[in-house]
């Protein structure tokens, strides 16, 4: 018990570090500045020093302001670092259900989770700050699952069957999203959306895709009716949809199957 309480410490620590990161990372796509170099201010520009990188806490103790200019810093911030935090929590609780595997084999399925969500939590962050899905974080994503279920396939299930099923999940999710852009000639959705299809069915197979879908859409529809309520938004404002494509896709990759399974025993009653 003691021993999976200080796993479970280590990973969410690990999640805040890598969410610190992500940060990073977003600011300086947004910038178009280079990875490399030490973390600064975006107000003031000063490099900032070890005291001020430690992710929510620094932001806590200096009270969400800058310690040499003042700025007020984005509460962007410590959200993404406590959500990575959590979400890479929430993987671990599930990593059991792989426990069947091989150590090896376990650990990398793990640290590809890991990885697929701090994409998904980059993506949605730029998508929801700029109506744009980052080729340069979704292409490379692709790629990786791509060959992480040709792999499990090959390795762990035996046979291709989990390939298969999630190639076809790729035309389903990313044919129907390109039937939308192609009749409405792109301004019903964007062409990111399309491709972010293409990562959706690669990870989540035939019936849990259309469960993120739906999701998708139905989280999207009350999120919009919501706005037009509260903010006197018209059907024709521009609302980014990946970030309820990735909501849809976390919710359908930890509890796709619990809620297939009560859709199945809702349709017996």
């Amino acid at each position: 018990m003691f021993i999976n309480y200080l796993i479970g410490v280590f990973v969410f620590a690990l999640g805040l570090c890598i969410g610190s990161f992500l940060n990073c990372v977003i600011y300086r796509m947004e910038s178009e500045k280079d990875l490399r170099g030490r973390s600064f201010c975006p107000h003031c520009k000063h490099t900032l020093g070890w005291q001020d990188l430690f992710p929510v806490f620094s932001f806590l103790l200096l009270g969400g302001k800058c310690r040499y200019c003042k700025a007020k810093i984005s509460w962007q911030y410590p959200v993404v670092e406590l959500a990575t935090g959590i979400i890479f929590l929430v993987i671990l609780k599930f990593a059991p259900v792989l426990a069947v595997m091989p150590g090896l084999i376990w650990c990398l399925n793990v640290a590809f989770l890991f990885y697929i969500a701090s994409s998904l939590i980059l993506i949605f962050v730029y998508d929801l700050k700029h109506y744009l899905i980052p080729d340069i974080v979704l292409f490379p994503a692709i790629i990786i699952t791509l060959i992480h279920d040709f792999l499990y396939s090959y390795f762990t299930v035996h046979d291709y069957s989990y390939f298969i099923n999630s190639l076809l999940a790729v035309v389903i999710a990313s044919g129907f999203f390109l039937a939308i852009f192609l009749i409405s000639k792109g301004k019903w959705m964007g062409f990111g959306d399309v491709k972010l299809a293409v990562l959706m069915g690669l990870l989540l197979g035939t019936w849990n895709v259309l469960v993120a879908l739906f999701l998708a859409f139905f989280l999207g529809a009350i999120i919009g009716l919501t706005l037009m309520v509260l903010k006197g938004k018209s059907l024709k404002s521009e609302i980014p949809f990946g970030p309820f494509l990735i909501t849809g896709t976390f919710i359908a990759m930890l509890y796709g199957n619990q809620i297939i399974q009560w859709y199945l025993n809702c349709l017996k009653i």
